[in-house]
């Protein structure tokens, strides 16, 4: 997605979701206790519309909840609510997110009507027997269906998928970022599992019938994830929960929440590249890699990791990382002595 877009966010948790998923609390996840109206979507937009522009376009963003499966009386206003804003020169453009099994050709006539241009799928797995586990209540197929109608009926398509749930792994997950690109999406966002007080994957958990996705689990799936989507084209505009307070501060009692945890992953990418340049050199080297300048520190890794790491599995004298004239992502051995 753009990075000219301001993003106004609404939240609406827990809204039109017919099924408890296990994994979920919307509220906590989102930080917003109170689902949002239409006066919440016009506050939001004047508050916004105070602020100098520069030159980014204001986009409004329904998050949370399923709101194409918010009954209509709820889920009119919001609409109108938008639209006007809209219709005013306030917002750019209107985006949504909801279930597969909640799309159809009626739903995105409506949703055109409205103005929205983006709506988001939460596919989560494209595995049955993983989405039957975690409570998610449509299948695979639903995620192809509705994918295919939203880009047929000319909106930008978002998909989002998680890993580590119930019944996951990494094969798996990495079987349905090839099944989501196959969809061609405008991007995706990755949510490794968080275990949320309260919810029934944390009462699995305690009761040792879910085993913890933690942050290292995370950074290896998706060191291995984000290269597909690279190749493949299809940016990946999300990768972790956004921080909240409530999170924070307890609520996620286990699992992957980590504030940089795409920066780690990313990371691990080039710790693996690097391992594959240094292999064959001497022990007792002092070895230079050369970096793209706005990856470098991505190279080193947070707290140097990646340096002290490689250092001690070669066993080098030092090892330094330097900018260079190279492409996003590559490493080159500069030097050797």
């Amino acid at each position: 997605m753009s990075a000219r877009v301001h993003i106004l966010p609404v939240f609406v948790p827990h809204l039109g979701c017919p099924h408890a998923c296990v994994f979920c609390d919307q509220r906590s996840i989102s930080g917003a206790q109170r689902p949002a109206d239409a006066q919440t979507v016009r506050e939001a937009v004047e508050a916004a519309a105070a602020l100098p522009l520069k030159g980014a376009e204001r986009q409004l963003a329904f998050y949370g909840g399923s709101f194409t499966a918010i009954p209509l009386e709820q889920q009119l206003p919001l609409l109108e609510a938008a639209k006007e804003a809209l219709d005013r020169g306030l917002i750019g453009s209107v985006r949504l997110s909801t279930r597969p099994d909640a799309i159809d050709a009626e739903v995105l006539a409506r949703l055109r009507a409205y103005g929205v241009g983006t709506v988001e799928l939460g596919a989560q797995s494209m595995d049955d027997g993983v989405l039957a586990l975690s409570g998610r209540g449509h299948t695979a197929a639903d995620v192809e269906r509705a994918a295919r109608l939203v880009k047929e009926a000319g909106f930008k398509l978002i998909l989002q998928m998680m890993t580590g749930l119930p019944g996951d792994t990494d094969e798996k997950s990495l079987e349905t970022a090839r099944r989501l690109i196959a969809l061609k999406p405008d991007g995706v966002r990755v949510y490794p599992t968080v275990i949320v007080r309260g919810t029934a994957l944390h009462a699995l958990w305690l009761a040792g019938r879910y085993r913890e996705h933690t942050v290292e689990d995370a950074v290896r799936v998706c060191a291995r994830l984000l290269p597909l989507f690279e190749e493949a084209g299809v940016p990946v505009i999300r990768l972790g929960l956004n921080p909240t307070e409530d999170l924070s501060g307890g609520e996620a009692v286990a699992g992957a929440y980590h504030p940089a945890l795409g920066e780690l992953a990313k990371s691990r990418i080039f710790f693996e590249k690097a391992e594959a340049l240094l292999e064959g050199v001497k022990p007792g080297s002092a070895v230079t890699l050369g970096v793209c300048p706005g990856q470098l520190s991505q190279a080193i890794g947070q707290h140097r990791k990646n340096v002290l790491r490689l250092e001690e599995k070669f066993n080098l004298a030092s090892l330094r990382f330097r900018p260079a004239e190279l492409p996003r992502g590559q490493l080159e051995l500069l030097d050797v002595k």
